[in-house]
């Protein structure tokens, strides 16, 4: 109940100063490129419970569209980002979005990051168990240490490989450790470190 008094505040709060500002990013992409303000996908939340999270869109609407339903990982330069798109991703902008996700309570300020269905039905059951007993969030330890994760694909000979049998385990042991270690003083934690790693723009530790 305390974590999601929390989310309702902090997520409530960030809409309402970052008001603003999001209007901004919203005209900046409609000038960019035509089509929507955001990007809705699929993923999995609480208790295996499907929901459409929302994004700020990044590509081009027929490419976004097409990027929802088939090729779910972006790789390096992607040809399909838009201009605006690509300031968006690199700075992760496009993220305030789930604010939206979290006040309405699908989603909490800091959690595993959600998967798409066809990645969580790779998760071993025990695992998968776990990681969906709490609600997703918009950042946890995992987005942090993979936060270049566009780049590291684009470097693998098979990106769709790569993300399969390296990335999403890793991501995965990292995300089972937030849920068994989870306290309100670690999501305070996590939240300053993601701040901090969105201003600094450092490339992540190994």
């Amino acid at each position: 109940m305390a974590k999601r008094l929390f989310d309702l505040w902090g997520s409530g709060l960030g809409l309402l100063l970052l008001a603003p500002f999001l209007l901004l990013m919203a005209i900046a992409i409609k000038l960019d490129s035509p089509g929507p303000v955001f990007f809705r996908q699929v993923r999995v939340g609480r208790d295996g419970v499907e929901f459409r999270i929302h994004k700020f869109r990044t590509m081009t609407h027929r490419d976004a569209g097409a990027d929802a339903a088939t090729a779910q990982i972006t790789i390096g330069a992607d040809p399909r980002i838009t201009r605006v798109g690509e300031l968006l991703r690199r700075t992760k902008l496009d993220e305030l979005a789930q604010l939206i996700d979290v006040f309405v309570g699908r989603m909490s300020l800091v959690g595993p990051r959600p998967e798409v269905p066809r990645y969580v039905a790779l998760y071993p059951k025990q695992l998968r168990d776990k990681v969906l007993s709490v609600r997703p969030g918009i950042t946890d330890p995992a987005s942090l240490a993979y936060r270049d994760e566009s780049a590291q694909l684009a470097r693998a000979v098979n990106p769709e490989r790569e993300y399969v049998e390296v990335l999403l385990p890793a991501k995965l042991q990292l995300s089972v450790r937030y849920v068994e270690e989870a306290s309100f003083t670690g999501d305070l934690r996590l939240i300053a470190a993601t701040l901090h790693a969105l201003l600094m723009r450092k490339p992540p530790s190994r």
